[in-house]
């Protein structure tokens, strides 16, 4: 295809592209077409369409650009569009692909939009859509907010069957055969004779050719693998220690570095690193913004030689001490702070005049992401291009902060996204990968491999945030009928955004998230977010907002029902006016036989909590060991539209519920002469496997809109085991960590 031929198709609403002598297919609609990243730097004779699948004379190749951090995003991406292409997942490979703004997440609009997940009105509607617009113009592409999969749902779908008919066009002009007689199976064209065609033999001829965009979507009668229980892309790696992550990235070359910055996280005033310099294998001990780093010929040597330098620190620039920043928290109930009050229905004022008032306040701490494998990045950098490979949820931001630091311009820079062991939300920062450039400028042309040392990482930390809040209600006649909650934080989005120069215009809504759009029709019902002053940085940690406000909401709503004298479970559904949230609470109580005698010592806590538009209901179920809490069993129970695949859901949800107790039971970062005092797993906990308990799940299918289960399963968990310990042991627990109350075994 010559010159002219390549311009012609730049721009697609939807298509498919080829690559080397080969064809990759994929599939957008937007109001405008956006350009095809494939197409750039094309050798005479490549054409390239649309950017999510690739097939040449070697093989197939999904694109998969939502990143992985061991959820299963590359395998539920892939299967997206091997059900519509007709390949089984053993004959493709997956590839995240380069950054590009054709990736913009399309499902990131419906967290941004100041309206209940429940609201499909005009406005709410129109500003989606007005979001949507945003993302797009500003080509963000992110992995997080719990949307690989709402992402992914019909656009990915729509990919494989435009590759598909594509193929089968490509096949009927090879052969002369009809199109309508042409079937696909297993990445080949079945021929009226019985004959086949692989894809892989046909995509030089697909490869001069328009694509086929009259496709229409299989009916899920039909399905051979969504909704089916798969065997994940990346299971065989994974089992057998093959599966490589960012820390096992080498190159020739490399060199290794490690960092120490102000614990403080403010500036440096000096160093003396005559020290370190002596020490075997150091390279060089180099400056990096408020810090120091040391270039080794290993990363163990690295790290112990950047901790003997003498670092004279600066003062933090928030409160030194822990109960600061609780009193900042406190000082905060107030109009002067107040940020949004998205649900004040009914007259919470009048309801609470003259009444008996059932009050509480509830305390979350700061956390830590603390995934398993350390934070890395390599960078290479030369006068006319950088490469940078490390695992990362926004590779789009790491490019352009990559680049403002090199003076090269965007596309100079080339972000390879690698698998991620963990992440939590923790990767959606890019602190590293700048420290690793800046290293890297001053050693031009060599590719410097950074490596935080736990210790490092966990006091660099942006963690979650530290949060209150303050519950007033009143019940009446047995049941709930006035709650109104306040809930102070500082805001998680404008110290994340503002770590990447962005401005947050209007009110955060991490502040009230898992609390305001509750489906329950409490007459008088009011939540309020106040914005607290910033203090520690604090980033998004699985579920954000939620994983404070859940427990919060629920616990509070569990108080009040116990003063009313009512059930927890049945007070629940008589409140909840949304019947697909009533489901979940129906299945829950269904699965974990609600109201049986459980015998003495033991205690249930139900609790519920819609966040990222997925209604989740969960019960946990303890013994009471002698005032040691033991947890047994716990059910879950969400509403998610459409669930890809059973095993990757259920292991999914039972591995954020371990998160999710653990921290509650064990963990918190505290901070002392303005420093994190945890430094590593010893100091910060999660559940042992001696105390996990049974997860039992259930991925319920009645909503019309298809949601993702990264994050919603988090928000409930402490709730239901806190309500589940003052069932057994008649104790409100209304603070993380647990055990600063309560023990566990």
């Amino acid at each position: 295809m010559g010159r002219i031929g390549k311009i012609a198709r730049r721009t697609f609403l939807v298509g498919s592209a080829a690559v080397v002598g080969g064809v990759a297919f994929g599939y957008y609609a937007y109001k405008r077409p956006v350009s095809n990243p494939l197409l750039n730097d094309l050798a005479e004779g490549e054409a390239a369409l649309t950017p999510y699948v690739k097939i040449d004379s070697t093989g197939i190749t999904l694109i998969t650009p939502r990143a992985d951090s061991g959820q299963g995003a590359y395998h539920v991406q892939a299967a997206l569009i091997a059900e519509e292409l007709d390949v089984e997942l053993d004959q493709v490979s997956v590839d995240p692909g380069m950054p590009d703004p054709a990736y913009y997440n399309t499902a990131l609009s419906a967290e941004a939009a100041p309206f209940r997940s429940t609201d499909d009105g005009f406005a709410a509607d129109t500003t989606r859509g007005i979001m949507d617009a945003m993302m797009k113009f500003m080509g963000m592409q992110i992995t997080g907010g719990s949307t690989t999969v709402p992402d992914s749902f019909e656009k990915l779908r729509l990919a494989g069957a435009v590759a598909r008919e594509t193929l089968k066009a490509a096949a009927a002009e090879q052969t002369g055969a009809n199109v309508a007689d042409l079937k696909t199976e297993k990445g080949a064209v079945i021929l009226p004779g019985g004959g086949t065609l692989a894809y892989t033999e046909l995509a030089a001829t697909a490869a001069t050719m328009d694509p086929v965009n009259d496709v229409a979507l299989r009916d899920p009668s039909t399905w051979r693998l969504v909704g089916k229980e798969m065997e994940r892309v990346d299971i065989l790696a994974k089992s057998t220690g093959t599966q490589a992550y960012g820390i096992d990235f080498e190159m020739d070359g490399m060199v290794h570095a490690s960092v120490r910055t102000s614990p403080r996280r403010g500036m440096m005033n000096g160093f003396d690193a005559e020290a370190a310099r002596e020490m075997r294998g150091v390279i060089d001990v180099v400056q990096v913004t408020d810090g120091v780093a040391v270039v080794a010929d290993n990363t163990w040597r690295a790290i112990q030689a950047v901790n003997a330098i003498d670092v004279d620190w600066g003062p933090a620039p928030y409160p030194a001490e822990q109960a600061e920043h609780w009193q900042t928290l406190s000082d905060s109930f107030t109009s002067d702070h107040q940020d949004s009050r998205f649900r004040d229905d009914g007259d919470v004022d009048a309801a609470l005049e003259g009444a008996e008032v059932v009050e509480a306040e509830y305390r979350a701490p700061y956390l830590a992401h603390a995934p398993l494998e350390p934070i890395s990045a390599v960078v290479q950098v030369t006068d006319d291009r950088a490469d940078v490979w490390t695992g990362t949820q926004i590779p789009r931001f790491v490019q352009t902060n990559v680049a403002k630091l090199t003076g090269l311009d965007a596309d100079q820079v080339f972000v390879h996204v690698l698998m991620m062991g963990g992440s939590f939300g923790h990767r959606l920062e890019d602190r590293v990968v700048r420290e690793a450039t800046e290293i890297a400028m001053q050693m031009k042309g060599t590719p410097v491999k950074l490596t935080y040392s736990r210790e490092e990482d966990t006091v660099q930390n942006d963690t979650r945030q530290i949060a209150m809040a303050r519950g007033r209600g009143v019940v009446k006649d047995g049941k709930v009928e006035a709650y109104d909650l306040g809930i102070a934080m500082p805001s998680v989005v404008a110290s994340q955004m503002g770590r990447q120069g962005l401005p947050v215009p209007g009110p955060d809504l991490q502040i009230v998230a898992g609390a305001w759009e509750q489906p329950m029709q409490i007459p008088n019902y009011r939540v309020t977010g106040y914005r607290a002053p910033e203090l520690a940085p604090v980033s998004s940690w699985r579920s954000v907002g939620a994983s404070t406000n859940g427990f919060f909401h629920d616990v509070f709503l569990d108080e009040l029902i116990h003063a009313a004298g009512a059930d927890p479970m049945e007070e629940r559904m008589r409140l909840c006016w949304h019947d697909p949230s009533r489901k979940t609470l129906e299945a829950v109580a269904e699965m974990s036989n609600w109201g049986n005698d459980l015998g003495p010592n033991k205690g249930r806590g139900v609790a519920f909590c819609m966040s990222f538009g997925v209604p989740t209901a969960e019960v946990v179920e303890v013994t009471n060991m002698d005032g040691a809490i033991k947890i047994d069993k716990v059910w879950v129970a969400a509403e998610v539209g459409r669930v890809i695949d059973p095993i990757n859901f259920e292991n999914m949800v039972q591995g954020g519920i371990v998160w999710a107790l653990g921290h509650a039971m064990n963990s918190e970062i505290t901070i002392a002469d303005g420093m994190a005092e945890q430094r590593n797993y010893y100091d910060f906990e999660g559940m042992r496997l001696s105390q996990s308990p049974e997860i039992f799940v259930r991925g319920l299918e009645n909503g019309d809109t298809v949601r993702g289960m990264g994050e919603p399963m988090v928000p409930p968990a402490a709730a239901a085991l806190s309500n589940a310990i003052f069932a057994a042991t008649v104790q409100r627990v209304r603070e993380m960590p647990m055990n600063k109350h309560i023990d566990f075994v």
